[in-house]
């Protein structure tokens, strides 16, 4: 076998390349990723957010260890007849065969070998202290497990990965055997062998410096795995790549236990964007936000709103300085065009907004503000009067609409009237709080008496609009409220302080956002509800 390292590849000079042969990108969001603490995957997950993974142009798919749970067995076994996949390789996680026992006669070992993977990723000790204190045996007989279970595997016609787990720790306790790990797995016919910052401790100068000795010393393809217990994942990996691994290892989302894994989309997107190698299939990038949304829905993990490239805030601008410079070139505050991973910019408005995030907000919402100075002057300064008695507009772009709505055509949009609500909460010993909502409102000319009942004042009062209106408009049946969110502003006060709330509401095609502020949670629940559906009928009626 050839014992040259594979040398990093100018990916950008062909991008017909195959990929998977020159540059891997391994995603672990399965199985590693699914150790996160509150994150549990049913199968039909695992199924879906494989699909997405192989979208994005992943060349490897982790898909968790057949053999040692009944669940990841299942998985493979509806993979060879649900999965098809375009692009990535499924691989099968799993361990060297146990100290004693031949690699063939190891029953994980045949999980493995049974998954009906054309790839398998071997973990191995390579701290010696692991070695003797975890697996209870001798150097060398760990050195033998790591040899016979490589060969067995590619004598069955499986790729085989190695990743060394606690390698960068191993490495400084005893160097000599952390590399001769490596030389093991490689000479035995292991494709790859990843270095794996198992505990998280690593910084990127630590890594390239280690990782530029592998690849000098050892004659392996290195590749790389990091943990982000130092807030360094990402970074550590990508000075994997510039010290010569040609193999990057991470999840989606970062997710992973403990604080997570390396973001891979974090990873890819800076390869790519920033130094030039494209390491996704041509346009695959443009697909990050989405994916990373996607997977999240699945997982039910909400996404990180300020997640670098693919979130919702990653190209956000609240500072009227920006938004005056961007209004120039939106280059000049930010580091890349969003639209390259699938984002977009936002300007927020807020009670730093000046007139150049105001004239902005109100061009991407339709507005043409350029020529009428005192308009946008006006809205300027309502804006910072409200927030200054409690509401925020950064979050609530629909409540921030009405209100340019109503400052450019003169009056509110407004389809009903509200004359009065009410709400009672009721309980009695040993029974659930019952709360009863009355509102009382005119729409399309007709007035309107209805009583809701819900599981608290605010679902009470929900029912009760959504019905009344809903007499007049039909459309509001396909409204839902997605998220509630209470905020406390003067806590000094007690029960008596400001409290601010954010409503979420979707027609099943798009959400909004709208906020409501009050002297207690009901009455600022109802003004969010009132400019939710307020909204919601807009939408609907302009298209």
């Amino acid at each position: 076998m050839d014992s040259q390292p594979d040398q990093p590849l100018d990916l950008q000079l062909d991008p017909q390349l195959d990929l998977q042969g020159a540059f891997h990108v391994y995603d672990t969001t399965l199985r590693d990723g699914a150790q996160q603490e509150g994150l549990n995957l049913s199968v039909a997950d695992k199924l879906s957010i494989a699909r997405q993974l192989d979208t994005l142009g992943v060349g490897y798919i982790e898909g968790g260890w057949p053999g040692a749970n009944p669940k990841d067995t299942e998985f493979f076994r509806r993979a060879q007849g649900e999965l098809d996949l375009t692009h990535a390789k499924l691989a099968a996680f799993g361990a060297t065969r146990r100290a004693g026992v031949r690699a063939a006669d190891d029953p994980l070992v045949a999980a493995l070998r049974e998954s009906g993977a054309g790839v398998v990723t071997l973990v191995a000790k390579s701290h010696e202290r692991h070695v003797e204190l975890a697996l209870r045996t001798t150097l060398a007989e760990n050195l033998a497990m790591i040899r016979d279970t490589v060969e067995h595997l590619r004598a069955e016609g499986q790729e085989v990965f190695l990743d060394a787990e606690h390698f960068f720790d191993g490495y400084r306790l005893n160097r000599d055997y952390a590399l001769e790990v490596l030389r093991t797995a490689y000479e035995a016919g292991a494709a790859v062998v990843a270095l794996c910052d198992t505990n998280g401790g690593m910084l990127p100068t630590w890594v390239g410096d280690v990782v530029n000795d592998v690849v000098e010393t050892a004659g392996v393809r290195v590749g790389i795995h990091c943990h982000n217990d130092t807030g360094c994942a990402v970074a550590n990996t990508l000075a994997a790549v510039d010290a010569g691994a040609t193999h990057v290892q991470g999840t989606v989302n970062g997710y992973g236990e403990r604080t997570g894994n390396a973001d891979l989309l974090a990873v890819v997107a800076n390869l790519e964007v920033k130094l030039g190698r494209q390491v996704l299939p041509t346009g695959r990038l443009g697909d990050a936000t989405r994916i990373a949304h996607a997977v999240a829905e699945v997982t039910n993990v909400p996404p990180a709103s300020r997640q670098p490239y693919v979130g919702t805030s990653a190209f956000a601008h609240k500072a009227g300085l920006h938004a005056s410079a961007i209004k120039v070139d939106p280059d000049l505050y930010q580091h890349m065009d969003p639209a390259g991973v699938g984002n977009d910019m936002r300007l927020l408005v807020s009670d730093m907004a000046g007139r150049a995030s105001i004239e902005l907000k109100g061009r991407e919402l339709g507005y043409d503000l350029s020529g009428d100075r005192e308009l946008v002057t006006r809205v300027t300064a309502r804006v910072k009067e409200l927030e200054a008695r409690g509401f925020t507009f950064e979050a609530a772009d629909a409540s921030f609409e009405l209100l340019l709505a109503e400052e450019v055509e003169g009056t509110r949009p407004s389809y009903f009237d509200v004359e009065s609500w009410r709400v009672i909460t009721e309980t009695r010993p040993g029974d659930e709080a019952v709360s009863e909502a009355t509102v009382k409102l005119r729409a399309e000319g007709v007035r309107y008496v209805v009583t809701g009942e819900g599981n608290g004042p605010v679902n009470a009062l929900d029912q009760a609009l959504r019905e009344a209106i809903g007499q007049a408009f039909p459309e509001v049946a396909k409204f839902e409220l997605i998220d509630y969110k209470v905020r406390i502003l003067d806590q000094g006060h007690g029960t008596d302080a400001i409290t601010r709330v954010l409503i979420e509401t979707t027609d099943g095609q798009s959400s909004w956002v709208t906020v409501g502020v009050g002297h207690n949670v009901i009455e600022a629940s109802w003004g969010a509800l009132v400019d939710g559906l307020t909204f919601g009928l807009r939408q609907q009626q302009a298209g």
